[in-house]
This record gives structure tokens, C-alpha cells and sequence, in this order.
């Protein structure tokens, strides 16, 4: 039975069921961390370093979580190696249409911490820790984490 509601329909009234399109606008500032995403349109993976305790971040972050200093932004190099990984099997929404898919933390020589990213490869299971991987970015920018990604070195 159709109800007069935009998109409502109901299916029994003892118990009633109905099923209704859902959908939700939201609005999210970056702030602090635009300068990162700003930067991978440029085709540019931005970390962050401490000038008073020299710690560099391989994940962007304005202010360094060992000494409280704010931090300066590094230019991070495109290739690292895989520290770790794992394959997701089950997603939520945003990506219910690309599992399996991989989660590798990279390493980069000369930064102290891990950066997490998507591994796109067409073989799942030549996938190794210490495989060399090299970012890409997507032509066309999202401005969200996925604009980054990276591919087995070649």
C-alpha cells in the first residue's frame, strides 16, 4: 500500500512496517589537517615533524603527541615498504562494493611513524611484509583519505 508521503511505503498496518529513503547531508571542516588533504591533489603525501623533540609523523598532525610543540610539515617520500597489512572481507557503505580489499600501515625510511592506506593489487596473495609499495593519487580528488593509494613497487 502506498502512502502519500514522498517515498514511504507501507507494507502491513498490524504490525505496521514501512520502508521510507533515508538520506542525510553532513557537513565536515578538516580544519587543522587541511593542509594534507589540500596537498594530495597536488600529488603530495604530507607528514609532519617536531622541531623540539625531532619526531617525524608519517601521519599528518599538527601538534606532536610526545612534547606538546607544534609541528612543522615534511614532504614524505612516495615509496615505503609494507610494515603490516590485513584484508577486509565486510565494509560499511562507503565501501561495500570493493571488498576484499587490503589495508596496509607503510613504513618510510627516515619517519618514525606508520602511514595507513589501500593497497590496490590484482593478486591478494603475493602480498608480503617488507613488499615495497609506491603511492598514487587519484585524478580525481575527494578530498577524503582514499584520494591516496598505493601499488606494489615495480
Amino acid at each position: 500500500m502506498k502512502n502519500d508521503v514522498k517515498g514511504t511505503e507501507i507494507y502491513k498496518t498490524d504490525p505496521l512496517i514501512k520502508r521510507w529513503d533515508y538520506s542525510l547531508s553532513y557537513t565536515h571542516s578538516y580544519a587543522q589537517d587541511s593542509e594534507f588533504f589540500k596537498a594530495l591533489g597536488r600529488n603530495v603525501l604530507l607528514g609532519s615533524y617536531c622541531k623540539q623533540c625531532n619526531y617525524k609523523y608519517g601521519t599528518y598532525r599538527k601538534y606532536c603527541m610526545y612534547c606538546g610543540s607544534e609541528t612543522a610539515d615534511i614532504e614524505l617520500p612516495l615509496k615505503g615498504k609494507i610494515h603490516t597489512f590485513t584484508t577486509c572481507y565486510y565494509s560499511g557503505e562507503p565501501f561495500m562494493n570493493d571488498v576484499p580489499y587490503t589495508l596496509i600501515l607503510v613504513e618510510f625510511e627516515g619517519i618514525d611513524s606508520l602511514f595507513m592506506s589501500r593497497l590496490i593489487n590484482k593478486n591478494n596473495t603475493k602480498i608480503s611484509i617488507g613488499m615495497g609499495v609506491m603511492a598514487k593519487f587519484k585524478s580525481l580528488q575527494k578530498f577524503d583519505v582514499n584520494d591516496v593509494y598505493f601499488i606494489p613497487e615495480l
